[in-house]
């Protein structure tokens, strides 16, 4: 998916060196027993796909709210040590998870991090360092969750990497409230391409479905994982993914916004797939993208999607 423009969102993308260092800091404190991501677990490695996402916060509990009532996502807090995390899950699957972080470290109070799954993390993190990226979190072994880790690519953009101890989902239709695609925008799309093709070993292909040159698609295993897009136009632009959750009715959806503290920051517009693309931010400042399938329209491949 894909848009022309994207009014205020450039704003709400910002990353800072600080950003680091709190991810960072999150992990560790949140050293808990996590939920695995498949239970039973599963004998699937998919590496290249977007398996996990996490939301960073200073206010944990306004964000529970708000996702909770937006996705009808349920909320399971784990305490450990005086520190908690939150599993939120789309039904009877786990899909993501809040953070909290101190307030202090950083101007942006909430960013979502997606993660990438691999099947082995530690030549993935060295691969990082070879092609020009950072790696912001170190490896952190969650027994029932796996090993993961937070990375910068080329052009400062940050990303997880999650080596699932459960093995990875299976490649589906994504169902409301699920993760439906993870979209990069960034100043130079083919180098930033490029660095995530040589990491996760994704196949880089134009978009053929825009008329611009500079789009591209990231493939695993002839599956569409993400895209990546030129930034608007816009000196105050930054680059960043931006996480995308299927919706069953859009006007529905928004409409739930104000009274959740939510804002629309890209009114729905025509996408890909007769599908309908929006940008909201949450009522703690966190930025994410709505899809939702026109007239049920579904696409052959359950990874060509917005």
């Amino acid at each position: 998916m894909h848009t022309t423009s994207l009014p205020r969102l450039a704003t709400r993308l910002v990353l800072t060196t600080m950003l680091g260092i709190a991810l960072a800091s999150s992990l560790r404190a949140s050293n808990a027993v996590f939920q695995p991501l498949n239970s039973p677990a599963t004998k699937e490695h998919l590496p290249g796909k977007f398996v996990w996402a996490d939301l960073f916060t200073t206010d944990p509990v306004a964000a529970t709210k708000f996702y909770s009532g937006l996705f009808g996502w349920t909320a399971n807090k784990i305490e450990q040590n005086g520190k908690s995390y939150t599993v939120f899950s789309n039904g009877s699957r786990p899909v993501a998870g809040l953070a909290p972080r101190p307030a202090s470290l950083i101007k942006r109070n909430s960013r979502w991090i997606g993660y990438v799954t691999v099947t082995n993390i530690a030549s993935t993190l060295a691969l990082v360092k070879q092609s020009g990226g950072e790696v912001r979190a170190k490896a952190i072994n969650f027994p029932d969750r796996g090993l993961q880790a937070i990375i910068a690519d080329n052009e400062g953009c940050t990303v997880g990497v999650l080596q699932s101890s459960s093995g990875d989902t299976a490649d589906a239709e994504p169902k409301a409230g699920d993760w439906s695609w993870f979209e990069l925008y960034v100043k130079h799309p083919k180098a930033v391409a490029a660095f995530y093709g040589q990491v996760f070993s994704y196949d880089v292909k134009p978009d053929t479905r825009t008329e611009r040159k500079d789009d591209f698609l990231l493939t695993s295993r002839d599956r569409e994982r993400g895209g990546v897009a030129p930034l608007p136009d816009s000196d105050d632009a930054k680059a960043d993914w931006l996480g995308i959750v299927r919706v069953q009715n859009m006007n529905e959806t928004l409409a739930r916004l104000p009274a959740l503290g939510g804002e629309v920051l890209l009114a729905p517009r025509p996408a890909a797939y007769e599908s309908r693309f929006a940008i909201i931010a949450d009522s703690t400042g966190g930025t994410i993208g709505l899809v939702e399938y026109v007239d049920n329209a579904k696409p052959a491949n359950p990874t060509d999607r917005p």
